[in-house]
């Protein structure tokens, strides 16, 4: 579904023409950035049925802040035998194994996607997105460059609403660079570090995923993620590209919102429905880690979605 300039914004710029006149300015001075971003590389994972089919109808997964390809590995399986269509993973700019490059900016990432989908001769593409990696989807969705064939979007527990990160990203970007400042060599060390900083061991857990041992197992444990870029790039993260109302997509749309998280609430579903007016909205009793809390239900809501629309 292409993306449209909605009819308010026209009648505004008639009654108010500095106004909008400034702001479409500032819009081409964003478009000419987003315009000079370089898309990189981004590695991925690829499961294919059995029919050989590697490009129509893909699934194509995109993970949050400090995440990677590799904890979908169970879901991307799973998808695969329900939906019998390619299951892509990405790594996004700056995680994983893909390339680390400045900016880290919503803009850039999508710019990132939309690259994978034409290197690849996607088509038909079903996108979906967890909290970090949600706000991207919502950004390739609305791209001016989004292709008319994408056929869904799947948003899990984030809207594209525009706030500041809370202050724990900032002290998980500080808890690693003092875990890498001081060169650990076992988990352990890394664990007692960290601790001070995040309570939930599964958060830890999840977090440290991205140490390893970039030669010997006896020398330091390195990150594989470059914090410098990341912590740069925080503020950035609690933002999103477009203004209510500047532009839609009006494509099949699904929100998955955990009980327990805030990330999805009353003053922002407005919003999403602005951007996304076909949109529906369905709840798992979780809280932000909608996909790992509550993974076949999870699969079940994304699946029967594709399948019905």
């Amino acid at each position: 579904m292409a993306t449209r300039l909605s009819s308010s914004r026209l009648v505004q710029r008639h009654k108010y023409p500095e106004i909008c006149d400034a702001r479409l300015r500032n819009r081409h001075l964003s478009s000419t950035a987003a315009d000079s971003i370089k898309p990189v590389n981004l590695h991925f994972d690829k499961l294919v049925p059995s029919n050989a089919n590697a490009t129509d109808r893909p699934l194509v997964i995109l993970h949050g802040l400090f995440g990677m390809k590799r904890n979908w590995l169970s879901l991307s399986k799973a998808f695969l035998r329900d939906l019998d269509t390619p299951i892509y993973t990405l790594d996004l700019r700056n995680h994983g194994t893909s390339p680390h490059a400045r900016p880290m900016t919503y803009a850039a990432m999508a710019a990132d996607v939309l690259h994978f989908f034409r290197t690849h001769s996607l088509t038909n593409v079903s996108l979906l997105g967890h909290s970090m990696g949600g706000k991207v989807a919502m950004s390739v969705a609305l791209s001016p460059e989004c292709p008319p064939d994408l056929k869904h979007l799947i948003v899990a527990d984030i809207s594209p609403a525009k706030g500041p990160l809370s202050l724990e990203f900032t002290r998980y970007v500080e808890a690693l660079q003092k875990i890498e400042a001081r060169k650990v060599t076992s988990r352990k060390e890394a664990q007692d570090i960290l601790k001070p900083y995040e309570q939930d061991p599964m958060v830890r857990a999840f977090l440290l995923t991205n140490l390893k041992h970039q030669g010997h197992e006896h020398h330091p444990l390195e990150f594989q993620i470059p914090l410098d870029i990341i912590g740069e790039g925080i503020p950035e993260l609690g933002s999103f590209p477009y203004e209510p109302g500047e532009r839609t997509w009006e494509g099949s749309t699904l929100f998955i919102k955990g009980t327990k998280s805030k990330y999805i609430n009353d003053r922002n579903i407005p919003v999403a429905k602005q951007f996304f007016p076909n949109m529906v909205l369905e709840r798992l009793e979780t809280a932000h880690w909608v996909h790992a809390e509550k993974p076949n239900e999870f699969k079940q809501l994304v699946t029967d979605f594709i399948r019905t629309h």
